[in-house]
């Protein structure tokens, strides 16, 4: 004669509440997982571009000359990214950066360096060149003089 414990029987009745409670809390997990992500993914700055034939094309245009070896080359693209999103994208924002083909050419071009900011009027004229770190809203000034 088998004699069944009333403890195992609990434990059994808890293992199938358990296990019906442990997908929708994987499933929690992973949209939150996913949430989250998307999240960071829509605040994370825009990339700039850096090729430079849109300056002169109708709209002005700041490029920035970056160097990886200087710490204002950290800073100057956040002050940018401020400035575009309030201007709404009515000027390009640009980078030109040492070490690149495209950069490198742009650089002897103009006689810049690295840290400068260079801004082109809408036909592709330099009115304006000045070392970083400039804040989002002289660029905004700069922009819609």
């Amino acid at each position: 004669m088998k004699i069944k414990k009333e403890g195992s029987a609990i434990n059994e009745q808890n293992d199938v509440v358990a296990t019906r409670k442990k997908p929708w809390t994987v499933i929690g997990v992973i949209v939150s997982i996913v949430v989250l992500l998307s999240l960071v993914f829509m605040a994370m700055p825009r990339g700039f571009q850096m090729t430079h034939e849109d300056i002169g094309t109708g709209k002005p245009a700041l490029v920035f000359i970056y160097d990886v070896n200087l710490v204002v080359s950290i800073s100057q693209p956040e002050q940018m990214n401020i400035a575009r999103d309030q201007l709404n994208d009515t000027a390009f924002f640009l980078i030109a950066k040492f070490g690149t083909v495209e950069g490198n050419q742009f650089i002897a071009e103009h006689s810049a360096r690295a840290g400068e900011l260079l801004l082109f009027d809408a036909s592709g004229n330099l009115v304006n060149r000045q070392y970083a770190l400039v804040s989002a809203e002289d660029l905004i000034q700069w922009l819609t003089r």
